[in-house]
């Protein structure tokens, strides 16, 4: 199993989605690459995103950056629906420089690169978000969401 850290705006519908895909064996709502070590106050620069776990055998980092530009638009800096802010921009983090490169190479291979405004970088740090956030649309499936409903029962 490998793992790599997405945000794609609010991070209850990303979960949400990514947790359907094949090949992805876990989620944990969270957020990447602030600067601090708590998520106390504004989140320091922090970005919504999921922590997700899946089997490389099963889906590649191509194929999850495939599924990743389902649900969310591309060309938008910092903002995702009706979400507006630093913590709601588009990224892709790791640990693996693989996974980066390979994030990279899916950007650069389409025709819109030059306006695709997503994130890809080392994973700087970490923070599980509370518990309330954890698999929140399964529990409130009725709170906001800014991926249309029928995406998110896509791939189940």
């Amino acid at each position: 199993m490998e793992v790599v850290y997405i945000a794609g705006g609010c991070l209850w519908g990303v979960q949400a989605f990514i947790k359907t895909l094949p090949g992805v064996t876990f989620t944990e709502a969270g957020r990447a690459n602030g600067t601090s070590y708590t998520l106390e106050g504004d989140y320091d620069g922090y970005a919504e995103c999921v922590k997700t776990g899946f089997d490389p055998e099963v889906v590649t980092i191509r194929e999850l950056m495939g599924y990743f530009f389902e649900i969310i638009d591309p060309y938008s800096l910092n903002k995702q629906g009706q979400d507006i802010g630093e913590k709601y921009r588009t990224g892709v983090y790791s640990e693996n420089p693989e996974h980066l490169k390979e994030a990279k190479t899916f950007l650069e291979n389409r025709n819109d690169y030059d306006r695709i405004v997503v994130e890809v970088s080392p994973l700087t740090n970490y923070v599980r978000s509370a518990a309330e956030h954890q698999d929140r649309l399964d529990r409130c499936p009725n709170d906001y969401c800014h991926i249309p409903e029928e995406m998110l029962s896509k791939y189940k």
